[in-house]
């Protein structure tokens, strides 16, 4: 199987060369400094699987000449556009695309544009990121990637896919029903990226504030009851894991999107946030303090976008 991953950032970096480390035939599409940097060093991995090394095969988007059996995308939400522009050369009748991006109007849009028959459903459950040097660092053991046809059930392709990436380093897991894995990770988005971010604190510091425990169980409510509206109810399971999450003493996890404000940048806010209050409005599900999020994440960005405009003269 001839797999592209489109980037070698956090996300497609690590599961790219843990692929390549096992002999997967690998090929990591990116830019070209991106690409100078790898032939220099390269691929990186450190973490708590072990520190390790593999060459990387690159790409650039201009260069594509054919299609690949399995398109591995990772992107952010507001990068989808120019990825799936610069990646459609490599979609073929056969070609099966992997998105595992944050929330779930990703499929909509990739299906507009290639079609639906070669979307599959995904989601990865990973902690990493780049370091200044350009190494993936892998912060927590947790290396989950799921994936399954949108329309639920199995099928050879899946199961071929299954095959190619169930390798050391991740675990994979092929779901008959991804899309309600898919949504309990958008409630789990929903609920740390709106928290963490309309507080500006770790989930740690939240819990031990006054009233800090009741607003994540009642920014979880409110997520959940988004869900079960949707036809896709929380299960018993992953309301257990997420109450641990928000309940345990000294946590210092923050969401990614608190990140990115912390160092200035673009936040998938409209994208995780904006995407469920849309979603609650049109269900007529009341979500007050999800929307209190949503806006506070929203005027950061509008925020941000004034400051990059140049001053007047």
């Amino acid at each position: 199987m001839r797999i592209l991953v489109i980037g070698a950032g956090a996300l497609g970096g690590y599961f790219g060369a843990c692929l390549v480390r096992a002999g997967r035939d690998v090929t990591f599409m990116v830019r070209p400094g991106r690409a100078a940097q790898l032939a220099r060093t390269g691929l990186q991995v450190t973490g708590p699987h072990g520190d390790f090394t593999v060459p990387a095969k690159t790409i650039s988007p201009d260069a594509i000449r054919g299609p690949f059996d399995l398109i591995l995308l990772g992107v952010k939400s507001y990068s989808l556009d120019e990825a799936m522009n610069q990646f459609a050369p490599a979609v073929g009748p056969d070609t099966a695309i992997l998105p595992v991006l944050n929330g779930l109007g990703h499929i909509d849009r990739l299906s507009v544009k290639f079609g639906a028959h070669p979307v599959l459903g995904g989601m990865a459950n990973i902690s990493a990121g780049l370091d200044a040097e350009g190494r993936v660092t892998h912060f927590h053991p947790i290396h989950d990637l799921v994936f399954g046809e949108v329309v639920g059930g199995s099928s050879e392709r899946v199961r071929a896919v299954a095959a190619a990436i169930g390798v050391a380093g991740i675990d994979a897991r092929a779901s008959d029903a991804v899309m309600h894995d898919m949504w309990e990770k958008f409630v789990q988005l929903g609920l740390g990226a709106g928290i963490t971010c309309l507080m500006r604190a770790s989930i740690g510091d939240i819990l031990a504030a006054p009233g800090g425990r009741e607003a994540m169980f009642a920014l979880f409510d409110e997520c959940c009851a988004v869900a079960t509206a949707s036809g896709f109810p929380p299960r018993p399971a992953f309301i257990e894991f997420d109450h641990k999450l928000i309940t345990t003493v000294g946590s210092p996890i923050k969401w990614s999107m608190l990140r990115d404000i912390e160092r200035g940048s673009t936040t998938e806010g409209e994208h995780i946030l904006g995407d469920m209050v849309a979603r609650a409005r049109k269900l007529g599900v009341a979500t007050p303090i999800l929307d209190l999020a949503r806006t506070h994440v929203a005027a950061y960005e509008i925020a941000r976008a004034k400051a990059a405009q140049p001053a007047a003269s």
